[in-house]
């Protein structure tokens, strides 16, 4: 079996770091981007077997990148895990649950991020 190819979209490098290197340590193969235009650009360069998407992010959020993935024929069936402090966040911007249910996610995991708990999603994902 080849090895599955994840990608990290996040604005924080600390983060896509460390998961990176959790998923690196389980046999995935991990391809880095920080905002939702560069995750774009890499998912259209190179078909991921995964996305891990975090919701808020300059110039394209989660949410968009997300329903631009569900709703084209050739990427809907990517699956995308949402890494998310919405919950927290949602009386000071303009992210809300709503959004994030309209976006058909596969899953979501709340920040900070439980990596044993996102491994668990993700291999079930795959």
């Amino acid at each position: 079996m080849s090895k599955k190819y994840i990608l990290v979209v996040d604005d924080d490098p600390d983060l896509v770091e460390t998961v990176s290197m959790m998923l690196e340590s389980k046999g995935c193969e991990v391809g880095m981007a920080y905002d939702g235009v560069e995750g774009e650009q890499s998912i259209s360069q190179r078909r991921p077997d995964l996305v891990i998407l975090d919701v808020m992010m300059p110039r394209k959020d989660g949410y968009a990148l997300c329903a631009e993935l569900k709703s084209n024929p050739k990427t809907r069936d990517i699956p995308v895990v949402l890494l998310t402090a919405v919950g927290e966040a949602v009386p000071s911007t303009r992210y809300s649950h709503a959004d994030g249910m309209a976006t058909e996610a596969d899953d979501y995991i709340p920040k900070p991020i439980d990596t044993d708990g996102l491994w668990k999603i993700v291999s079930n994902l795959l």
